[in-house]
């Protein structure tokens, strides 16, 4: 299959560039590749589309919950994350071709702009048919400075300062699942792309509940650290939600959370 990539440079997309790159052509597109293939511009997927067979449409403007609390309550983040979605489901709606949408389990917290943005394009990818799936916390390597992963953000601190600083109590509860697990889900879903209902909740998480000061504690039994909290709010304002198990009818994560951060950690 001829395959394209939207926001290919990111944890996730560049793990399933390299899931995928072995079995299929694939094409990455990000706008940290050039300035040609930045989706805020109309018809900048004109020129590929009627040649690809599958699009995997991962590009946001987002990055951690520390990005999130800096930017998502700026018009350069709404603007920003408003055209990439008009003019991409644009271009697949002229084209026809079979996507999957990628959201996230925040998607009904509408109080965050990163949240509310993400029902919309829940609501185009409806629209549209195209298949949508909610990310909980996928974690991979992490190459641009601008963007923060409480998982990358440890191990560099961890690295560099020989102490974690966690913002908040630490106490708030995520599902945490890796990069390479997330691919291989998204290859099945691709697959199976016509035979899944639309109406069923795809959820992509290793469904295991960890506590952000576990992660700190398994990136100290790595490297010998020490860590402190502290009393930021949790940018979920600790509204939890929990995952649809259906995706495990065909799909299970097999990385647990202490395998998959001494991964990253040798990686970074």
């Amino acid at each position: 299959m001829k395959i394209l990539i939207l926001g290919s440079n990111g944890q996730i997309g560049s793990s399933l560039f390299s899931h995928l790159n072995d079995t299929h052509e694939v094409i990455a597109f990000d706008i940290e590749n050039k300035k040609e293939q930045d989706l805020r511009k109309q018809n900048v997927l004109d020129s590929i589309l009627p040649n690809v067979d599958f699009v995997f449409f991962l590009a946001f403007d987002v990055g951690g919950s520390t990005y999130l609390k800096k930017y998502q309550d700026t018009k350069e983040f709404m603007d920003n994350n408003m055209k990439l979605m008009l003019y991409t489901f644009e271009s697949l709606e002229k084209y026809k071709t079979p996507f999957i949408f990628a959201s996230t389990q925040m998607a009904n917290m509408s109080y965050s702009n990163y949240g509310l943005l993400k029902s919309i394009g829940e609501k185009y990818t409806q629209i549209l048919n195209g298949l949508l799936v909610k990310f909980w916390n996928v974690y991979g390597l992490e190459t641009d400075d601008k963007k923060f992963h409480v998982i990358t953000d440890f191990i560099k601190s961890a690295k560099l300062k020989n102490h974690i600083d966690i913002k908040t109590s630490g106490q708030e509860e995520r599902q945490f699942l890796h990069a390479i697990d997330c691919s291989k889900c998204l290859e099945i879903l691709m697959h199976k792309y016509h035979e899944i209902s639309r109406d069923k909740n795809l959820h992509i998480t290793s469904f295991e509940w960890s506590k952000i000061t576990q992660i700190a504690e398994i990136v100290c039994s790595i490297k010998n650290c020490s860590f402190s909290v502290g009393q930021d709010h949790d940018i979920q304002q600790n509204k939890r939600n929990e995952p649809d198990k259906f995706i495990l009818n065909f799909w299970k994560p097999e990385i647990n959370l202490e395998n998959g951060i001494k991964l990253i950690y040798n990686q970074m």
